[in-house]
């Protein structure tokens, strides 16, 4: 299925062709990032044996008592298993939801940082469950690899505005970074919907630029556009979904939409159906300030704001208490 608002980008052109060929891939960029907030990109060069790898290696971890998995439970933002309950996205635009239909674990960056401050806060050894001891290399190898591509997303967003292709990727030396892998099991193991319940609620994403793997489903992704209101997101099994954050939004001042979705909750007439996401939250380097780029590219000056600190706030927002 394919939208023109969410186009799909082919990256080997833009990363070998020529001027003309890149300059058309930066425009059809620029416009689709103003309509929807989303792209789906191929050409990226991940194998998909390393995401089926992790999707195997991850559904045995979910698929384990709820006994086992306590003992690596984390709080939103932190590093380790998200359980039932655990978070409502709705919340971050004040819409009070049941919590989301889903289980995460969640990791982020493995290189601790200078400032003790910053690593009191933002940095915590991943935790690895033992039970699946080969996750860990899987996941590592994974997200060496969406370092590289979100460096090559953030260029070609740098180029799409007219300006330098560092633009933002330089406020990237170390980032914090984010990776859930996501699991929406059927109604067997979280029960029938509440009235307003989805696997993950509607929101936007809080930071820079969102790298989305996802499997098809009756329970899946929505976009939200203002032409057509909630609609099912295109899907390409070779592609990734991407999308940028409020960061980025507001980076651009806000002629870039922050990409509004959800995810549905299981089907009616499917619902045994088992869908998994890995998500790949791009951020920045802490401390980096976000100015939003003047007219005529950005279209409203936002007061400075830093990354992190916006960050947290939002991670606290949809945190069930």
């Amino acid at each position: 299925m394919s939208d023109p608002r969410i186009p799909t980008i082919d990256l080997r052109p833009w990363l070998d062709g020529d001027e003309d060929t890149r300059a058309g891939i930066a425009r059809t960029v620029d416009q689709a990032l103003q309509t929807a907030g989303f792209l789906l990109v191929t050409g990226h060069g991940v194998d998909p044996g390393l995401r089926s790898g992790i999707r195997e290696a991850a559904r045995a971890f979910f698929r384990l008592p709820a006994g086992v998995k306590q003992a690596y439970a984390a709080k939103v933002g932190g590093r380790g298993w998200l359980g039932p309950g655990a978070e409502a996205n709705g919340y971050s635009e004040g819409t009070e939801t049941p919590p989301d239909l889903k289980e995460s674990l969640t990791f982020a960056t493995h290189q601790p940082f200078e400032d003790p401050v910053v690593n009191a806060e933002w940095y915590a050894p991943n935790v690895w469950p033992r039970e699946v001891p080969e996750l860990r290399a899987l996941c590592e190898g994974y997200l060496e690899r969406m370092g590289e591509l979100e460096k090559q997303l953030l260029s070609l967003l740098g180029e799409a505005l007219g300006l330098e292709p560092d633009f933002f990727s330089r406020h990237m030396d170390h980032p914090t970074y984010g990776f859930n892998i996501n699991w929406y099991p059927g109604t067997e193991v979280v029960g029938e919907p509440q009235p307003g319940q989805f696997r993950i609620g509607p929101h936007t994403d809080f930071g820079t630029v969102t790298i989305l793997d996802r499997q098809a489903g009756k329970g899946g992704l929505q976009v939200y556009t203002d032409e057509g209101g909630w609609e099912d997101a295109p899907f390409d099994p070779e592609a990734f979904t991407i999308n940028i954050g409020d960061l980025m939004a507001r980076w651009t001042g806000d002629r870039w939409r922050s990409g509004r979705h959800r995810v549905l909750p299981p089907p009616a007439d499917a619902p045994a159906e088992e869908l998994m996401s890995l998500v790949y939250f791009g951020e920045c380097t802490p401390g980096t300030l976000v100015e939003s780029v003047p007219a005529p590219v950005g279209r409203v000056a936002y007061e400075p704001v830093d990354s992190h600190r916006y960050l947290r706030e939002k991670l606290d927002s949809i945190t069930v208490g």
